[in-house]
């Protein structure tokens, strides 16, 4: 069949207002029909975010995985039609009656899917959430991915040069503290330098004899004071930055755009919040240097500038309005220094001519009590003594009571309803919120009291998003949203229409939701990502 005539016969279907197609993960479907020719597709249902939308966090979306689930079928699998490995064929090349058996079994589960979850959204009060927020959304981020974003090819060649150089300085610190050089890339070298030959507590032997040395262990032994596990974090800090982003960006670019084209997943995190791969822009560090360093690379065409929207203190603020405390919601609603406030509040100093350090160990606590941060974690993070640490959080909790009671009954719902819900009734499972190992409950908990702040922020940022392109639109600016990380969006736009889309984005993202404390955006512009962050 001629694609000519595919179109024709479909196209008119596709496009017609009156026939709701049913599909699985659309922003896939529709950018694979657009590029062949085909009409917009709608209006439509997407399965994958339908169940997303009930049951984020108790297991994955696939097609595969939610047809075991809940038909009890398990379909004909990608690699049977195409292969694996060097054996692997390009679908094109598939047999027309294995890929026609594979691509009506997809069409027939995706109908059967819908008819199963479809009607759960109301009854589970998921509706809202998938109609007005998750379904919109979708076409939103094909029209970001496929806008893309510049990329300066001889700056990453600079910074990948610099990376190496410091991660050699790192690597002869790590040498020192050990006594002798070895592998610090290699697993099973670091683990016989900690825990054979420097004795370090914890060491684990996995199945492969080797000491297991993941982030988790090394971050451990880190807030026990160990200098050298901490170094090998910073070194591994490195080596992913320049391996992800210095050495990898310049292949990342599309030959037909000369631009960058991530791909947002809209149903993989707990939280809703989205992420990012090929390459990965959500975790690009925040507050560092080397966070700074690759958001250079990222630029603006000529003739354009970048602008930077960036929510202030969105968790924070939401803590303040959850859990309903009264100091910190007084605070934001008078646009004080949030961090200077909670020092005044915990320490009893007065604001004025405050001491950075105390403003910074007050800031530290502000952020650290979202993630349930430990005394050992609290203590290296500002060089201070685990004891001095503990003083400072309970110190905390005593001006606070209100976290305290937030997080008990936080963590009660996650026990008995097996889930936690965001300010907007989106609901983030929690696996493991029960279980018997002291360390894994631990965990659970902390996921637990975090997620109404992290799935709160994430629902801001979507429902601003989902508003944006209608207020460009309407403004006739000439720009576009390029990217969104976190609590941030990245926009480009004419030099000339720069202040005005810094203040309709502000506008849009200000208005998403009406809480007990006022949000506030940070708008920035500049020719690089870095210069308006």
């Amino acid at each position: 069949l001629r694609r000519a005539d595919a179109i024709a016969l479909l196209g008119p279907l596709l496009a017609d207002p009156g026939v709701l197609k049913v599909v699985h993960n659309a922003k896939f479907d529709v950018a694979v029909l657009n590029r062949a020719g085909f009409p917009p597709a709608a209006p439509f249902d997407d399965t994958m975010l339908i169940s997303y939308s009930l049951e984020a966090g108790l297991h994955q979306h696939g097609l595969d995985e939610l047809s075991a689930l809940h038909l009890g079928h398990n379909p004909i699998s990608y690699d049977e039609v195409t292969g694996t490995g060097r054996n692997r064929i390009p679908f094109a090349q598939v047999p027309i009656e294995r890929a026609t058996a594979y691509a009506a079994e997809d069409a027939d589960v995706a109908l059967r899917l819908w008819h199963a979850l479809r009607p759960r959204l109301r009854a589970e009060g998921a509706l809202v959430l998938y109609e007005r927020l998750e379904r919109r959304l979708s076409p939103v981020l094909l029209a970001m991915e496929r806008a893309g974003v510049m990329v300066d090819h001889d700056d990453l060649r600079r910074m990948s040069a610099d990376f190496a150089a410091r991660m050699a300085v790192i690597e002869a610190e790590i040498h020192a503290l050990a006594g002798h050089p070895f592998n610090v890339g290699s697993p099973k070298a670091l683990g016989e330098v900690l825990f054979d030959e420097m004795g370090l507590p914890g060491g684990k032997r996995m199945k492969t004899g080797a000491y297991g040395t993941d982030a988790a262990v090394l971050q451990g032994l880190a807030e026990q004071g160990h200098d050298l596990p901490a170094r090998v974090l910073d070194w591994r800090q490195l080596a992913k930055l320049k391996s992800t982003y210095a050495d990898s960006l310049v292949d990342e670019v599309n030959p037909e755009t000369g631009r960058v084209h991530t791909s947002f997943a809209q149903a993989i995190t707990t939280t809703g919040r989205l992420s990012s791969n090929d390459p990965n822009l959500q975790n690009i560090p925040i507050r560092t240097e080397e966070g700074s360093r690759i958001r250079h690379a990222f630029i603006a065409a000529p003739g354009n500038v970048l602008v930077s929207a960036d929510y202030s203190q969105i968790e924070l603020r939401l803590l303040a309005h959850v859990a309903d405390i009264a100091a910190l919601r007084d605070s934001f609603a008078r646009g004080e220094d949030i961090h200077a406030r909670t020092a005044s509040e915990v320490f009893g100093i007065p604001m004025q001519g405050m001491d950075p350090m105390t403003r910074r160990r007050a800031k530290a606590i502000n952020f650290g009590i979202i993630y349930g941060i430990s005394g050992f974690g609290l203590a290296r993070q500002l060089g201070i003594t685990p004891g001095e640490a503990r003083f400072y959080i309970d110190a905390y909790f005593a001006r606070y009571p209100e976290i305290r009671a937030y997080m008990e009954r936080t963590k009660e719902q996650a026990r008995i309803d097996g889930y936690v819900l965001t300010p907007f009734g989106r609901r983030c499972w929690v696996a493991g919120i029960g279980d018997k190992n002291p360390a894994r409950r631990g965990y659970a908990e902390r996921q637990a009291i975090n997620a109404p702040l992290q799935g709160g922020a994430a629902d801001i940022i979507k429902r601003a998003m989902v508003r944006l392109p209608a207020a460009l639109g309407a403004s006739g600016l000439a720009g576009r949203l390029l990217l969104q990380v976190h609590d941030e969006l990245l926009f480009e736009v004419a030099e000339r229409d720069a202040e005005a889309l810094a203040t309709l984005a502000r506008g849009v993202m200000e208005g998403a939701a009406s809480l007990s404390v006022p949000l506030v955006v940070e708008t920035g512009t500049g020719r690089t990502w870095a210069d308006a962050h």
